[in-house]
C-alpha cells in the first residue's frame, strides 16, 4: 500500500489525515491471470491501483474482444463510464498476468473528495492522465497504416508490447494477429 501512497504524494502531498482514511478504507485483492474484475453489464463501483501485474479493459463487438487498454503496476485501471455514472459497463477488466491490486468504491471516494482537498488536486491530474491516454489510443487508430500504429506503439510502450499477447495487441490496434504478425517481422 506504501507503493500507492507515495505516487499520490509524488503529484500531491498527502496529509496524515488521508493518508489513514486509505490505510483504513483500502482493500487489497488479488486477481488471477484471466481472471475478471469487471463483466460487461456490471456496475464498476471500485478504482484499482495496480501494484503488481498487468489488466486490460475490452468490450465485444461483432463476436470480437477488443482491447482498449492495458495498465501495468503504478497505474490506476477504472471502467470510467460505469464508475463515474454509476451505470451498467460495457467493458471488461481483466487480468493479463498475476496481479495485485488495491482498490477503494465509488461511495468511499466520493466521502474522500468531500473531506479532502487534495485527492481533489490528485484525482485531477490521475483523470488528465487517463484522458491522455485514450487520446493517444485514437490517434493510433487514426493512423492508416498499420505499421505506423504498431511503430507508435513500440515507441510509447514498449514493455507493453513485450508483455501483452499479440491477440491483444492486435486488437488493440484495430488490425488482425496475422496483419501484426507480418508487421512484427519487419524489425520495428
Amino acid at each position: 500500500m506504501n507503493s500507492l501512497l507515495s505516487a499520490l504524494n509524488n503529484i500531491h502531498p498527502l496529509s496524515a489525515d488521508l493518508k489513514e482514511y486509505f490505510m483504513a478504507n483500502l482493500k487489497t485483492r488479488t486477481i488471477h491471470r484471466k481472471g475478471h474484475l469487471l463483466q460487461a453489464g456490471q456496475i464498476s463501483r471500485h478504482v484499482y491501483f495496480i501494484n503488481k501485474g498487468l489488466l486490460r479493459s475490452y468490450y465485444i463487438e461483432g463476436g470480437h474482444e477488443i482491447s482498449s487498454k492495458f495498465m501495468k503496476e503504478g497505474d490506476l485501471m477504472v471502467a470510467g463510464t460505469s464508475f463515474f455514472q454509476q451505470k451498467e459497463s460495457a467493458e471488461f477488466i481483466q487480468a493479463i498476468e498475476n496481479s495485485l491490486v488495491f482498490s477503494i468504491c465509488f461511495d468511499e471516494l466520493q466521502f474522500a473528495y468531500k473531506h479532502f482537498a487534495e485527492l481533489n488536486i490528485i484525482a485531477r491530474v490521475l483523470i488528465t492522465r487517463s484522458y491522455l491516454l485514450s487520446e493517444q489510443r485514437l490517434q493510433f487508430i487514426r493512423m492508416r497504416q498499420a505499421k505506423d500504429r504498431y511503430k507508435n506503439m513500440m515507441t510509447h510502450f514498449p514493455d507493453l508490447v513485450l508483455r501483452v499477447p499479440a491477440k491483444y495487441i492486435a486488437s488493440y490496434l484495430s488490425v488482425s494477429e496475422e496483419t501484426l504478425s507480418r508487421i512484427r517481422s519487419l524489425r520495428y
